[in-house]
């Protein structure tokens, strides 16, 4: 498989690196939500909508990996807005806007090749994960993170089971896919440690650092949908 050359991509991205510079720039205080800090918060996945449209509606039309990280892109914005005042009662619905995502993730990534170690180590940290939460969660997040953790992990395990590099199948999108997938995963276990056990210290510049990073790697990853599906429908 052929990739396009990274630097080809750079020039659509560069909107997503400002918004996001502007949003630690700014660094609005979460103590007081309003809509424009929302809008802040929100820019940059925005950006990343614009950077997967800037590649004609022809692209998403014939390529549903594609479409589905789109839509997955949709709802993380969704989620990002619900989170701002997730002190006033919205934390759920960010965390169900999130397991959309995650859903929608996963499906794009697809179930080929399998890659059971991945899997299972995948399974080992997921479950690790919600033992060091468990002692700290209580009412419906009990099941909720669980579920949550489910998802997401599933959603890495898709992402990194792309990944073959001992094959030399691998390319630089399903490596960004992969990338993009775990720093996904050490976003969500800061915010869920720094919300349900102890305060992280830096945890919003790291939750955030790591999250937008973790989005444009995998809307970048999008870019070569078309030669993944390809080769699945080959196998």
């Amino acid at each position: 498989l052929i990739s396009p050359p990274v630097k080809s991509e750079g020039p659509k991205l560069v909107p997503f690196f400002k918004a996001t510079c502007v949003y630690f720039v700014l660094w609005l205080p979460t103590s007081s939500p309003s809509w424009f800090s929302a809008l802040i918060k929100c820019l940059p996945i925005f950006c990343l909508w614009v950077f997967l449209l800037a590649h004609g509606f022809s692209f998403l039309g014939a390529h549903s990996s594609a479409r589905k990280i789109l839509a997955g892109l949709i709802f993380s914005a969704l989620g990002d807005a619900f989170l701002i005042w997730q002190e006033q009662g919205y934390f759920i619905h960010g965390l169900l806007m999130f397991a959309i995502t995650h859903i929608l993730y996963s499906s794009a990534f697809g179930m080929k090749p399998l890659n059971v170690r991945a899997g299972l180590v995948i399974t080992a940290v997921s479950s690790l994960s919600y033992m060091l939460l468990y002692p700290y969660l209580s009412g419906p997040f009990t099941y909720l993170v669980a579920v949550y953790i489910a998802l997401i992990g599933f959603m890495g395990w898709r992402a990194i089971a792309g990944l073959q590099l001992a094959n030399d199948l691998w390319t630089w999108t399903k490596l960004s896919a992969c990338l993009g997938a775990v720093l996904f995963m050490v976003s969500d276990l800061t915010i869920a440690v720094n919300k349900f056990c102890f305060p992280v210290p830096h945890s919003r510049a790291i939750i955030m650092a790591t999250y937008y990073a973790a989005q444009m790697l995998i809307a970048l990853s999008a870019v070569e949908c078309q030669d993944v599906e390809v080769a699945r429908k080959r196998t």
